[in-house]
């Protein structure tokens, strides 16, 4: 047989798309030819496959015309994961495995020159390609790229080492495949999900002494999904509390941990550690706007798409460059981020809980007792304007984070442990759940007016405060919001005068005084 066909994907974003590679082996002048839209790594498969074929103890064809299509044409292919296809369509158009075999599976990975294989990344991301088509194919991977891939549930995963593992159980009737030493013939194994280790213990809240206000704004963050800012002095505990987040946000779901752990697969940063614990970015201030919310060609996600049902954490947020700042914008209304370039274009989830940390002015002490600040008003103008009003609109809780006397901070117990806290932020996540099918803080317009169930004190006394204050309709939506969270935390089915006061409290502009 001259014409074989072999089945894998590619990545385009987070979608796996079915590649078809297929080998056409003839006579004439000895080539090898590889056309459909492939990058640099894929045209450089033809050297690792060669050598690859030829250590493994196979015949490779020099005195063919071989030529391989990566179908479609029209689909960009970049990384090494078709050389374990491309081989397997080299040697089943030559007669050296049974080609009709196959056809039920779907194959990924990186070949060495000894013919080993090497992971790949998003092998999570093909998986759940095939979960979610209901396509019942298995999936053959290398060490590593197979574990990931087998927690997807209904998986077929087959985990090989070796090409020669792969050949050995495509082989035609009666044939037998070399083995060298380099094989191992135990190489070939279905995986199947294994029990997940116990990951990092996360940092608790109880270290966090006093801050009583800054743990009660984490506390409403968490239950409604909200983001938050932090403001205070060097060494006031902002950091810390920030950290400490996470722990605070009730458990994801098997379809959540699958989306983020995919991400994390696609950028090679996947540890099945931290299976099913909510990721926790926190990039440096230099962090390009590129960084942030990804790019590259081809795409590739960013931090906000990497801390997807997680954790964004920004700390000197002013000192982070303007542009990259106000790329957050759009993501943090839509949850989603596209990426359009002139040759393609991909979108990410991005679907993140923001919490920025930073000083109140240039030399961080205004406002503070334990030091007197010195900067000028222009200064601390200047300071506070890097960050702009509507990107200031779009966090929902400001909260003043003070420095603590030697005296409060020696002398004080421990904090409520996350145990306990994490236990009433579920609660008030579930309540809103059952509610209306979402956090508070993904509320819209009319799903606000019919889900707050506003007390008509309240509502009188809402009004006149956003008219006094000058506050937009998003900042008044947000308070609303955030009340809302507030009654969740208080098992108030209404939301009273005192739930709309506590919420006034965390929506107060940076003093620039």
């Amino acid at each position: 047989m001259s014409l074989s066909l072999v089945q894998s994907r590619v990545l385009l974003g987070l979608d796996a798309l079915q590649v078809t590679v297929e080998v056409h082996m003839a006579n004439g002048l000895p080539s090898f030819t590889l056309v459909g839209l492939a990058d640099v790594e894929v045209k450089e498969a033809r050297e690792r496959v060669r050598c690859a074929i030829q250590n493994s103890g196979l015949e490779f064809a020099h005195n063919k015309r071989i030529t391989v299509n990566l179908a479609p044409a029209d689909l960009p292919k970049d990384s090494g994961r078709l050389d374990l296809p491309i081989a397997l369509g080299i040697l089943a158009a030559s007669g050296q495995i049974d080609g009709a075999r196959l056809a039920d599976y779907e194959f990924a990975g990186e070949l060495s020159l000894s013919g080993a294989l090497r992971p790949v990344r998003g092998a999570l991301a093909m998986a759940l390609a095939l979960h979610t088509a209901q396509v019942n194919k298995r999936l053959v991977l290398p060490p590593g790229s197979a574990e990931e891939a087998a927690l997807v549930p209904g998986t077929q995963v087959y985990r090989a080492a070796h090409l020669l593992d792969v050949v050995r159980q495509f082989a035609p009737d009666g044939a037998r495949a070399p083995e060298p030493g380099a094989a191992d013939n135990e190489g070939w194994a279905r995986v199947f999900p294994a029990p997940v280790l116990e990951g990092t213990a996360l940092a608790d809240l109880s270290d966090v002494k006093g801050q009583i206000a800054a743990k009660r704004a984490l506390e409403i963050a968490a239950a409604g999904g909200h983001s938050l800012l932090l403001v205070g002095p060097p060494g006031s505990g902002k950091s810390m509390l920030a950290q400490r987040f996470a722990g605070l946000l009730p458990p994801m779901d098997t379809d959540e941990a699958l989306q983020s752990a995919a991400i994390g697969s696609l950028s090679g940063r996947f540890d099945i550690r931290r299976w099913g614990q909510r990721p926790t970015c926190s990039p440096h201030h230099s962090a390009s706007a590129v960084a942030l919310v990804g790019g590259g060609s081809p795409p590739r996600p960013g931090e906000i798409s990497l801390a997807h049902h997680g954790v964004l954490f920004l700390d000197e947020l002013p000192e982070f460059p303007r542009h990259a700042l106000e790329a957050l914008r759009e993501p943090l209304e839509t949850g989603t981020i596209t990426i359009s370039r002139a040759a393609r274009r991909a979108e990410f989830p991005a679907r993140f809980q923001l919490i920025a940390a930073m000083n109140p002015c240039p030399c961080g002490y205004l406002g503070a007792t334990s030091r007197t600040c010195r900067c000028t008003p222009d200064q601390i103008s200047r300071y506070q304007g890097k960050l702009s009003g509507p990107l200031m609109d779009r966090i929902d809780l400001h909260v003043e984070v003070p420095s603590l006397p030697a005296h409060e901070l020696l002398g004080a117990a421990a904090g409520e442990s996350t145990q306990s806290i994490r236990a009433r932020c579920t609660q008030a996540h579930a309540l809103a759940n059952a509610r209306q099918g979402k956090s508070n803080h993904a509320l819209t317009g009319g799903d606000i007016d019919l889900h707050t169930r506003l007390d008509p004190t309240a509502a009188k006394f809402l009004q006149s405060a956003a008219a006094q204050l000058g506050w937009s309709a998003r900042g008044t939506h947000r308070t609303l919001k955030i009340a809302r969270t507030i009654a969740d935390l208080a098992d108030s089915h209404t939301v009273a005068l005192a739930h709309v006061a506590e919420a006034m409290q965390y929506r107060r502009a940076l003093k620039n005084a």
